[in-house]
């Protein structure tokens, strides 16, 4: 598909092998409100894991803690073994992310941002450009690496972004929403990229809205509601025989009936 690939990780001490993301007990409080209540949960190393819930659930928060962008009121966070806040830079260094409403440096161009996140991971010049040039080529992005972000559509922001994430070929990738805004083509190429990045060796975690991506897509998935987990696991099981989307529906609540108290949107033949 492109000619970008990722290199294959180090073998691992096969006696020991903690989960590539590991949750226990994540709590976060603003003010009133409990964005995520006491969550648990383990992400196997190799998986592609979808996190979903409805709006509110306490994903975002939760992607946040997990990745060290925002510290828990309690509870901790391990990447590959290695806690986000006590071991924070080898956690990090493994690490690739891409959080919701991302914010770029968008006075550089493309080029100029993606070589900048490799070489502020300490990776070599030669390096940087080389891994920098398969990533715009695969996102599609090599006819506006000359442009800057900020002239960027908001699709081509996120395709940026991912390649600012893959640059230094980590081992856990976190992608929040990382399809939203992003045309079909770009969509499949992304897709694409994942699955090779998973059947190297890597894991993928991603939040998204889309029942029916996650279900093609994700080999596991957990659904959460009010900052909880509903159910997680192989997504085959996590289904239990039906859609994803009738899952989630079942499990976080039943669907509103839309047309309760809309009866004056209906349009009648007589009514002019």
């Amino acid at each position: 598909m492109t000619d970008f690939s990722f290199p294959s990780p180090p073998p691992d001490d096969q006696s020991a092998r903690p989960p590539a993301l590991a949750l226990r007990g994540l709590h976060k409080q603003f003010g009133e409100k409990i964005a995520v209540a006491g969550l648990s949960l383990d992400v196997p190393r190799g998986s592609f894991y979808g996190i979903v819930g409805p709006n509110g659930a306490g994903k975002t928060t939760t992607l946040s803690m997990a990745t060290g962008l925002l510290r828990p009121d309690s509870g901790s966070a391990a990447v590959l073994g290695h806690d986000v806040w006590s071991d924070t830079v080898r956690a990090k260094q493994l690490l690739g992310i891409l959080p919701d409403g991302v914010r770029l440096f968008d006075r550089l161009t493309g080029h100029q941002l993606v070589t900048y996140a490799g070489l502020l991971r300490g990776m070599s010049a030669d390096v940087v450009e080389e891994r920098s040039q398969g990533l715009l080529h695969a996102l599609g992005l090599e006819g506006s690496s000359g442009k800057m972000v900020t002239d960027y559509s908001a699709g081509m922001t996120k395709k940026i972004a991912l390649a600012c994430a893959l640059v230094h070929a980590p081992r856990v990738l976190v992608l929040d929403e990382p399809f939203e805004a992003v045309d079909p083509v770009s969509a499949s190429t992304i897709q694409g990229i994942l699955r090779d990045y998973v059947s190297s060796g890597g894991t993928v975690v991603l939040s998204s809205h889309v029942m029916d991506l996650v279900q093609r897509l994700c080999d596991h998935v957990a659904i959460v509601a009010d900052g909880q987990v509903r159910a997680a696991g192989r997504t085959e099981e996590v289904r239990a025989g039906r859609t994803l989307e009738e899952r989630f529906v079942e499990l976080v609540g039943g669907a509103v009936d839309a047309r309760e108290g809309l009866a004056w949107l209906r349009t009648s033949s007589d009514s002019k």
